[in-house]
């Protein structure tokens, strides 16, 4: 048999290459014979880079980079050719926040005062690296501003002049703003938004009051001002394009890329596109793919979602495997997917978190001896 291994990343445990490595590893030991491709996946957010890298080869460059709270941090972007690959986590991402004190979610408040001026930078690095398209990947950030500092760093001018650069708190001082020197930066330059987000940048559907909470801005209060301040500085760049598909992604990073003249492509078509994928799915027997929790999340706009959109019009059945699934068998089958396998059920929480990459081989071995000819 001839199988497609094209997981996600298993969020907390294990890289996207990893997971698909482990596959890979536990298939052939029960079916030695049969060839795997390994293709691991990524839909925009953290693991972006890596995952077109190994799929496309190319260059990865560094640089060191404002963090969303002005702290350098170093950030590495992918040259292939003259398109440059950017993962916007590296600059403005959660994991770069100061978390409160249960360990997981940031300080409250602080995304108030977060910045996506990285992220620009790391844009203005791929142009003169001699970049003529540029894909962001928007996911897992931990940023609020509307791309404010990402506009800044690519030359945007504002009154008063640093009320870019301090994320939402800063955003609520502004009066004027100056587009031309950001949209002149990039003049020649496609610029894409990879983002399976489709959420407004304004209002109940908005950035702030929908992932807003997982950033630290949990009060209602905290959730007005920010808000009401991605108001006031939508109302001096473009409130038309506040509304369009996307511009809510990333905490309102989507908008400053759209603001620049950028599209919106789903994340997921952005790398499926880019390593072959329909070609490698039409050409096996078997795909599998997986993710950390296989939830409704994972029904809509994710890796598994596509992986499965792609099996069923080729007539290749597809399975998923994670370490907890959380929707039932009728349901997956609905949506394209053959089976599903979840590592907790199989082998226990225990070595699922202890020893993820073991614990998942072990799964993929179980699951050849029923599924390999």
């Amino acid at each position: 048999m001839r199988i497609l291994v094209a997981p996600d990343k298993f969020a907390g445990t294990l890289t996207a290459v990893e997971a698909a490595d482990a596959i890979a590893e536990g298939w052939r030991r029960c079916a030695p014979g049969d060839d795997v491709v390994t293709v691991p996946m990524a839909d925009g957010g953290p693991g972006f880079v890596d995952v077109l890298h190994s799929s496309l080869g190319g260059e990865l460059l560094a640089a060191t980079v404002s963090g969303p709270l002005g702290e350098p941090v170093p950030a590495t972007f992918l040259l292939a050719g003259d398109a440059a690959y950017i993962e916007s986590a590296q600059a403005c991402g959660l994991a770069l926040l100061p978390l409160s004190d249960d360990g997981r979610t940031p300080v409250p408040g602080v995304a108030a005062r977060a910045s996506t001026y990285g992220v620009g930078e790391l844009i203005a690095h791929a142009v003169d690296a001699g970049a003529r398209r540029v894909v962001v990947g928007l996911g897992g950030s931990g940023t609020n501003d509307g791309g404010a500092g990402l506009l800044a760093a690519l030359g945007a001018v504002a009154t008063p002049s640093e009320a870019l650069r301090g994320g939402p708190e800063s955003l609520a001082g502004l009066s004027a703003l100056d587009l031309a020197p950001a949209k002149a930066r990039l003049d020649g330059v496609e610029l894409v938004a990879a983002s399976d987000v489709d959420n407004p940048l304004l209002g109940l559907r908005g950035a702030t009051n929908v992932f807003g909470p997982q950033k630290g801005l949990v009060s209602d209060s905290d959730r007005l001002a920010a808000d009401g301040a991605l108001t006031t500085f939508a109302d001096l760049a473009d409130r038309r394009v506040a509304d369009h598909r996307g511009a809510g992604a990333a905490g309102g990073l989507g908008y400053g890329l759209l603001l620049l003249g950028g599209v919106r492509e789903p994340g997921f078509d952005t790398v499926a596109h880019a390593v072959g994928l329909p070609e490698l799915v039409a050409g096996v027997d078997l795909v599998i793919t997986g993710e950390g929790k296989l939830d409704w999340q994972s029904m809509s706009g994710k890796v598994v979602s596509g992986l499965a959109a792609l099996a069923g019009p080729a007539l290749r059945p597809c399975l998923a495997f994670a370490g907890a699934v959380q929707v039932g068998n009728r349901e997956l089958r609905a949506n394209g997917i053959e089976a599903a396998y979840a590592m907790v059920d199989i082998v226990g929480a225990d070595a699922s978190f202890g020893r993820p990459r073991e614990s998942l081989a072990a799964v993929a071995e179980r699951v050849a001896r029923t599924w390999s000819r």
